[in-house]
């Protein structure tokens, strides 16, 4: 598990391994508006000499004003996408950012003969944490919203069938929402666009 907090991913590894005894986690820590921690992470994974077979990247961040990571870029794009404007459309774009990377992602490992499948999830609207920042909108979740969104186990259904499912097997570049495959947004389905997203983003990381 790669976690920001790690005293909050150690609790969530004893809590898997009462369940699971048998399992083995390991916890990193990795700070996603941060490119010294991602590289740092990357450095100490590699170290551990793990097979890397399923990757899910679940970061996620709402603030209330157009906030800079370290790094200099705005906070939303840079934990949801490079590590990964108003608040609301900045959280947008950086979800758009996402469907476009994977679309060029899957095209480049298409090319290259590459047999890794990469697709993009939409889990719903959780009631989680994420809008804390979010006064207004936080007391809304926090009373009715418990009602009308969807439980952390109803959100992961959907990544789980996509990692998971025999039927997902082969399929690349897609959005699934629903443990479906949906029609993103006309922008989001933009092979110029995606390229030129992929090309600003490996500018940024280098």
């Amino acid at each position: 598990m790669a976690v920001r907090n790690v005293s909050s991913g150690l609790a969530a590894k004893e809590a898997i391994l009462s369940k699971i005894p048998e399992a083995k986690v390991d916890v990193l820590e990795l700070d996603l508006s941060s490119m010294a921690s991602v590289r740092t992470f990357a450095s100490k994974f590699d170290s551990l000499n793990l097979p890397l077979n399923i990757l899910v990247n679940n970061a996620g961040v709402m603030t209330r004003n157009c906030s800079r990571s370290c790094d200099g870029l705005e906070l939303h794009f840079a934990i949801h996408h490079i590590g990964a404007l108003n608040d609301f459309i900045a959280y947008g774009q950086s979800k758009l950012a996402n469907i476009l990377h994977v679309k060029e992602l899957s095209r480049i490992l298409k090319d290259e003969g590459v047999n890794i499948s990469a697709n993009a999830v939409h889990p719903g609207v959780i009631a989680t944490s994420l809008f804390r920042n979010r006064t207004i909108v936080n007391a809304v979740l926090n009373t009715v919203g418990r009602i009308l969104c969807r439980s952390v186990k109803q959100g992961a259904a959907t990544t789980c069938y996509v990692a998971m499912h025999p039927r997902v097997k082969g399929i690349s570049g897609k959005y699934f929402a629903d443990c479906n495959i949906a029609n993103p947004s006309s922008q989001a389905s933009d092979a110029e666009l995606a390229k030129n997203l992929w090309q600003f983003s490996l500018r940024t990381v280098s």
